[in-house]
């Protein structure tokens, strides 16, 4: 028996990949993939099946360009409907691989089909089960992403997840391995933990949906305090119910290289979406007016999801080599509409003349020692509403960066204001000031370091902690 969990920090999720006696299975896969192809290569094995624990809405599913390369069978728990060829399971139907056998688990809650799949190793023993976005490290699957109007509600969502945990995932064994589809970061629970597995007892200690309580306390649970969620999710969850390009014909699009007069001339059509995926850093130094941007380095589908049209043709601006990387890591979260990177990229822009933009870096301290002196100075704080409300400048504005995508967001922002933009770490900031500076706003400044750097000056700021001052 062979298990392999294949983790995707940036979107937190997680794949697995299952193999006995040169038979495979692939779970949840991701669009990008050629991680399994090779993987089955190395090990000699045939992929045979693909299992999907739910229609994903956090991320495009590689579950048809997996099965045009392998030749597998995508599997589905009861209730599914695709415009796809696909195997509907039976709850409790079972799957040979190889000397192992995988049991499916219909357990509606996160999704109508959600389905978990449950490994019995070469003695027919429970081993491991998969259990997707049903159940987490320490959470469960928010139960609000498939409701429908008054039809089916978010609490009738959650009562069929309680009704799924008690009669399918608590009765099994304490040492059964799970496998979640997601780790800390993902937008698919309310409070995700760090670890990336666990195991059924460690659960029932410790998890707060496995706990005794009544069904009605349970929808209480996990129904209060949920954000909304990322605008993506919709785009991404129809993606994977009616299909998609190939990433191959996706990159064969994305990765035509623009030479400058190539590239201006795609910049002057009318909604072309200009992303430099560069590092932050390097971005505030230089860039091409009008560039969103969202650096590699951080959670860059998610935030490319949430803030990027997808009817838009999208032109790239990244460091040499990483124009693939850009191309595949937005084509997972559902972009397909590109039209080509800037060849030599933003150095051979500058070294030809053009014009550039720049964004003003500053040390928190250097907003410490304005800030008592020009009363012009507007702070904004791009953290979510729990981040800012834990914690913030007392005369800061909240914009969460996932609002800013809306210009209106924006309107109380005057040309005579001196603005100030901070986040937790600074990327995010960057990412705001981009947007800002798309919207004609100019006179701002990126505070370096952001939360983590403010809060270390407590003797030059006033803070502020869920309306009380900090000491």
């Amino acid at each position: 028996m062979f298990v392999k969990q294949l983790y995707t920090g940036c979107l937190s999720e997680a794949a697995y990949y299952i193999e006995s006696d040169g038979i495979a299975a692939v779970i949840d896969p991701l669009r990008d993939i050629e991680e399994y192809l090779a993987l089955a290569k190395e090990r000699n094995s045939t992929i045979r099946y693909i299992f999907e624990t739910h229609f994903h809405a956090d991320f495009v599913s590689g579950h048809l360009d997996l099965a045009a390369a392998t030749g597998a069978t995508i599997v589905y728990g009861p209730a599914t409907q695709t415009s796809f060829p696909v195997h509907v399971a039976k709850d409790g139907e079972v799957f040979e691989i190889g000397k192992l056998q995988v049991q499916v688990l219909h357990t509606p809650g996160h999704t109508l089909e959600s389905s978990c799949y449950l490994l019995k190793n070469e003695e027919g023993k429970d081993h491991a089960i998969f259990t997707g976005d049903t159940l987490f490290v320490g959470d469960v699957g928010r139960p609000d992403l498939a409701q429908k109007t008054n039809e089916i509600t978010m609490e009738d969502l959650a009562g069929m997840m309680y009704e799924s945990l008690q009669n399918k995932i608590i009765p099994l064994a304490d040492d059964v391995i799970v496998y979640p589809a997601h780790g800390a970061g993902s937008s698919c629970g309310k409070n995700l933990g760090p670890e990336t597995f666990s195991t059924i007892g460690e659960q029932k200690n410790s998890n707060y949906a496995l706990q005794q309580q009544s069904k009605e306390d349970f929808i209480k649970a996990v129904t209060d305090g949920l954000s909304a969620p990322p605008q993506y999710f919709p785009i991404n969850a129809r993606i994977n119910k009616e299909g998609y390009d190939s990433i191959d014909a996706v990159l064969s699009k994305g990765l035509t290289a623009l030479d400058i007069p190539d590239f201006k001339n795609k910049l002057s059509e009318p909604d072309i979406i200009l992303v430099d995926t560069r590092n932050a850093s390097v971005f505030t130094e230089g860039f091409i007016p009008g560039a969103v941007f969202i650096g590699l380095e951080g959670r860059f589908a998610e935030w490319a999801g949430s803030l990027l049209p997808f009817d838009q043709e999208i032109i790239l601006v990244t460091d040499e080599g990483k124009e693939k990387e850009s191309i595949v890591r937005l084509a997972r979260v559902g972009f397909e509409k590109f039209g080509g990177f800037l060849a030599g990229g933003f150095e051979h822009w500058k070294n030809s003349g053009e014009t550039i933009d720049m964004i003003i870096d500053v040390e928190a301290d250097e907003l410490a020692m304005d800030l008592p002196f020009d009363d012009q100075i507007v702070i904004v704080d791009v953290r979510k509403v729990p981040e800012y409300a834990d914690g913030h400048i007392k005369e800061a504005l909240n914009i969460p960066l996932d609002e800013l995508s809306d210009p209106g967001s924006m309107a109380h922002l005057e040309d005579n204001h001196n603005i100030y933009v901070h986040c937790a770490g600074g990327y995010r900031s960057v990412i705001a000031a981009s947007l800002m500076k798309r919207q004609g706003i100019h006179n701002l400044r990126n505070v370096v370091g952001g939360w983590s750097k403010i809060k270390e000056l407590k003797d030059k700021f006033k803070f502020e902690k869920s309306k009380e001052v900090l000491n």
